[in-house]
């Protein structure tokens, strides 16, 4: 009838789903809303007090109700029903979002009473208590679609990687809305310098290098600093310092469930974190001059990514080499065997502008933007903007 798990005394372990339901592909599915509210139905007092520990570390204020009226009932965001009201309840409207706290794992009973709850999925405490923190947190929250995430990286030195993440996020905040901009080289430099604001107010990347389990995306949002009308994550002025992986995940997770497009400049070195952060992107971008020792580092970067990104594409940036064969940017997709997402023109005078607060992509007439309002076009099209 449903999956119940061995770990009897572990705080990670996966809930029940009943036959006939997916499994969540990640612990927190898409509450409807924004800010739903969060129903607690029990009697059971030892349970309240478990329900009410747990919405307070996720954020949540809860409603607790013994028997909700049916406008409550449908209008939670997400339901958590004690198996002492379960039977009680389960003449209601079927409605989604009903999550069912068992306590005892050798009642078999429990599984009959979620299916005539019509609940998504049982959980038995303490057991589930991590990954009933993350739904509770999503629904508080308000999580809808996650962001469309792109990761950008060189396949040799001096590409213009960088550059052209800047460009995309600029060309996405100014067209797309809610765009945040995350730097995941701290040798780079520091992404807010080449946007232009190095000295504005905002927390760096030393203040999360550490940070493990969930941020509210909003909350992440709010601290950094916003620059053309995006959120940057970038590094400070001061010693480099590693990001654990854990700290990637928490960070990229948080920044997805805020919605929008999510932008990523990744080093061509792949640690424990540039690894986490490779397994988040929906699409990378290599960036390759059109020139053959160019394309021949490219390959071990290209056959190092494809093994985590599952679309990984190949722009081409023109080539300004003198006394070296210039390829074509077919040409380049083809030696390395990616798609090819398009050729990336120089931008006369890119350089000076940077120097004087413009930052790449915000001249909507240059080559640079039109490359990337094109880029977004063909990989979301149609998509309304989003409230920054």
């Amino acid at each position: 009838m449903g999956t119940r798990g061995d770990g009897r005394g572990g705080r990670d372990a996966e809930p029940g789903w009943l036959d006939g339901a997916s499994p969540p592909a990640r612990p927190g599915g898409a509450v409807e809303g924004r800010g739903a509210r969060v129903l607690v139905v029990t009697e059971d007092p030892e349970l309240l007090d478990d329900l009410l520990r747990l919405c307070a570390a996720a954020g949540a204020r809860p409603e607790v109700a013994v028997d909700p009226p049916p406008a409550d009932w449908a209008g939670a965001g997400l339901v958590l029903v004690g198996d002492d009201r379960a039977a009680r309840l389960g003449s209601r409207a079927r409605r989604e979002g009903v999550l069912l706290l068992g306590r005892d794992l050798d009642d078999s009973g429990v599984w009959q009473r979620a299916v005539e709850l019509g609940a998504d999925h049982v959980l038995f405490l303490p057991d589930a208590e991590s990954w009933l923190v993350d739904r509770i947190a999503d629904a508080a929250e308000g999580v809808g679609e996650q962001a469309f995430t792109v990761g950008v990286l060189g396949g040799c030195g001096g590409a213009g990687a960088s550059t052209l993440a800047c460009a995309l996020a600029v060309t996405a905040a100014r067209s797309r809305g809610r765009t945040m901009l995350i730097d995941a080289d701290p040798l780079g430099g520091g992404l807010d310098v080449l946007l232009g604001g190095e000295s504005a107010e905002g927390l760096r990347w030393p203040a999360f290098a550490r940070s493990q389990g969930r941020i509210a995306g909003g909350a992440l949002a709010e601290s950094l600093p916003e620059l053309h009308r995006l959120r940057v994550l970038s590094w400070d002025r001061g010693a480099a310092a590693g990001v654990r992986p854990e700290a990637m995940r928490s960070v990229l997770g948080a920044a997805r469930r805020r919605g929008g497009v999510v932008v990523v400049d990744l080093p061509r070195r792949a640690d424990e974190a540039v690894v986490e952060a490779l397994t988040q992107l929906d699409l990378g971008l290599l960036v390759v001059p059109g020139e053959l020792r160019a394309v021949a580092a490219a390959h071990r970067v290209a056959a190092a990514v494809g093994m985590v990104v599952a679309d990984l594409r190949v722009v081409v940036r023109d080539s300004f080499a003198r006394g070296r064969p210039v390829l074509a940017d077919e040409e380049v997709a083809r030696l390395l065997e990616l798609p090819l997402a398009g050729e990336l023109p120089l931008e006369q005078g890119l350089l000076d502008r940077i120097d004087g607060g413009a930052p790449p992509g915000s001249r909507p007439s240059g080559p640079l933007a039109r490359f990337c309002g094109a880029f977004w076009e063909r990989v979301l099209p149609g998509v309304e903007e989003v409230a920054a």
